[in-house]
């Protein structure tokens, strides 16, 4: 089963139907490895990944549907896509869905080597956007198609990158559906304890006993946890673990573990089952939720909601170290280049929330400061976080000159309820930004 970050699960625009699986071309593009730098690289380039499907495009007339993609592999957003399939066959649009170099298949430089110094400087939020617009320019060119509006869509960190593709280059996107996008995320003056307190709501308002509940469970276990290794063995065996706790700081990275399954299932928390990166049942907080109220031993109820995710593909028994691996994303990361990709993001320009104090929020005490995230990006990956180099570059919270874009929020998603554009207070003057409700569809992001 595959570990998933914060980003990896934000899916508003994606999760819907598997009908449109594998309904593309697999194509690669000779795409510049540093945009910006004439001499470090010169005219080298790597093969960036891309797939297209052209069965309604109106060649020349129709729009190009552009996804922005995200930081996994390019297939794995295409499959589980809905909406940009529903308006192509109205619109006669062509579907042009770009990896995002890094991740997946489309890497600058041997995997050997690409996740060390100086190469992994390459991976930036701006040299990905220069991706795209190389890629949609020479591809307009290529298909007859220079006189073809530019739409961008992307979900979660996708969904910033399309709207930050429409304010960067208004030449070329024309404008942007940007889906549970937290925007805001990367303003370092906000108040970055508000996530799990979020998560905690979510499951307060499903069941007005599951929050408690979850409290009850957590300090259950810490009280076996201080029995040492008769308690450990005993929290071993509930939560199945395939190796038995041995040591305080591996009954830490259990809390994490679990608080992890929980921040999962709000973040997919869809009225119909989910299949994209995980196989979750409808509401799967309620379902959560259901386990807390109804088992009779409060660490059972707890194991069992996090086996919601956990063991949504089968497993015998459950390595925590695989399944959750802690990196500068306080949700934690998989295991593999695409999760390294994303912990490097997470230390540079990516501002991810912090971690959980047990009073706003229901879990263990776990936090992430700012300093502990310097410390640990310093000594994982020797780069200090430069916080209000994001605000300069990404507009922060000065939107008042964007315009042509539409933010989809749903009101369950923990990271959009904080950091989204629907905490907005005043619609960009000259703009034709817009904010719709809530559908179906969008209901768990």
């Amino acid at each position: 089963m595959k570990a998933c970050s914060i980003a990896l699960v934000l899916l508003c625009l994606c999760e819907y139907s598997f009908s449109n699986k594998g309904d593309y071309k697999e194509k690669f593009f000779d795409q510049y490895i540093d945009h910006f730098n004439f001499v470090s690289y010169g005219e080298k380039t790597y093969k960036q990944r891309y797939l297209i499907q052209d069965r309604w495009w109106r060649e020349g007339q129709g729009p190009i549907l552009f996804y922005t993609g995200n930081e996994g592999p390019i297939d794995e957003f295409a499959d589980n896509t809905g909406f940009m399939y529903d308006i192509a066959p109205e619109f006669g649009g062509l579907l042009l869905f770009a990896e995002h170099r890094f991740y997946g298949k489309s890497m600058p430089f041997d995997p050997e080597v690409a996740f060390t110094q100086p190469y992994i400087g390459l991976l930036t939020i701006e040299q990905a956007m220069a991706d795209y617009v190389t890629l949609i320019t020479q591809l307009k060119i290529e298909l007859n198609a220079t006189a073809s509006p530019v739409i961008a869509f992307g979900g979660s960190y996708g969904g910033m990158l399309s709207a930050y593709m429409r304010f960067k280059y208004p030449n070329i996107i024309t404008g942007s559906i940007a889906a549970s996008a937290p925007i805001f995320l990367l303003t370092p003056d906000l108040d970055r304890s508000f996530f799990f307190t979020d998560v905690t709501q979510d499951f307060a308002k499903a069941d007005a006993d599951c929050e408690d509940r979850v409290r009850q469970a957590f300090i259950q276990m810490d009280s076996l946890a201080s029995q040492g290794t008769s308690g450990l063995d005993q929290l071993s065996v509930t939560f199945n673990l395939c190796n038995p706790l041995t040591s305080n700081e591996e009954y830490r990275h259990l809390q994490g573990w679990v608080r992890n399954a929980f921040t999962v299932l709000a973040m997919m928390d869809y009225p119909y089952k989910a299949e994209s990166f995980a196989s979750l049942p409808a509401f799967p907080v309620k379902v959560a939720c259901g386990f807390m109220t109804n088992a009779a031993d409060v660490i059972v109820g707890l194991a069992k909601a996090a086996d919601i995710l956990y063991n949504s593909l089968p497993v015998k028994c459950h390595n925590i170290f695989q399944e959750y691996v802690e990196c500068a994303d306080p949700t934690g990361c998989g295991v593999g280049p695409d999760s390294r990709a994303w912990d490097f993001q997470a230390c540079t320009e990516v501002y991810l929330p912090a971690g959980t104090n047990n009073v706003t929020d229901m879990f263990p005490v776990l936090p992430f400061t700012a300093q502990i995230r310097t410390q640990y990006c310093q000594q994982q990956w020797n780069v200090t976080p430069r916080n209000s180099w994001a605000t300069n570059q990404f507009w922060g919270r000065d939107l008042d000159r964007a315009s042509n874009i539409v933010f989809s929020n749903g009101d369950l998603d923990p990271m959009e309820e904080r950091w989204g554009f629907k905490h907005y207070q005043s619609e960009p003057s000259n703009s034709a930004c817009q904010r719709w409700s809530t559908s179906p569809r969008s209901q768990g992001s």
